[in-house]
């Protein structure tokens, strides 16, 4: 369902009519909702902090930020951030965007759980955090009106109990590579559901490297 809030619409175009269509098909419910209103909540921040930015270029880094948790794009031992920049990167080169371009999707993926660095780099990057960081953890959630997280979410439905669904999701995505959580927020997800899960130590791997002092 496409919505305008405040003049902001996803683009309507070839590129983001076949996005839609892609991650449509590839994605649960939760995790396409999910990737749109981020898109949503990502925009409206670009105007209201009166950025500029390409509207596609943030759908695209908004609707492929997740698609590494699907099986059909999860590696064994990469990232799942890097999964989904990877896919994104992909089917952005079978559209024939430039690499510059490219590369600023991919980095928006790739950095979307790395708090505190992609706010000072270029809009899309920081734009496609700040829609996550919106939908999942609540920042800035007063900085949006009534009507705009209203008409949003109508569109665009959160789970009833979508607080402990979206972190399933991420554990369901992610258990079969636990190492690739070591130094980022992930590592939390594989904690709070797996009790058997050991953080790797980087004060640890200092100790014990080849080094002798």
């Amino acid at each position: 369902m496409t919505i305008a809030i405040e003049g902001i619409r996803v683009p309507d175009s070839k590129l983001a009519r076949e996005i839609t269509e892609l991650v449509g098909d590839t994605e649960t419910p939760l995790l396409f909702h999910h990737s749109s209103r981020v898109f949503y909540w990502g925009a409206l921040t670009g105007a209201r902090r009166g950025l500029t930015f390409d509207a596609e270029l943030l759908y695209a880094g908004a609707m492929f930020h997740d698609m590494g948790l699907t099986h059909r794009h999860s590696s064994r031992d990469e990232r799942f951030e890097v999964d989904g920049a990877n896919a994104a990167r992909d089917f952005l080169r079978g559209q024939g965007i430039s690499q510059p371009d490219i590369d600023t999707v991919w980095t928006a993926i790739a950095l979307h759980t790395t708090p505190g660095i992609p706010q000072h780099m270029h809009p899309v990057i920081a734009l496609v955090t700040a829609g996550v960081e919106m939908d999942v953890l609540g920042i800035a959630y007063s900085e949006f009106s009534d009507a705009e997280r209203e008409a949003v979410v109508q569109a665009h439905p959160r789970s009833g109990r979508f607080k402990e669904d979206i972190i399933r999701a991420f554990y369901d995505g992610i258990r079969h590579k636990p190492d690739t959580t070591f130094g980022n927020v992930k590592a939390d997800v594989l904690a709070d559901k797996d009790p058997h899960f050991a953080r790797a130590d980087f004060c640890s791997m200092i100790r014990g490297s080849a080094w002798g002092a």
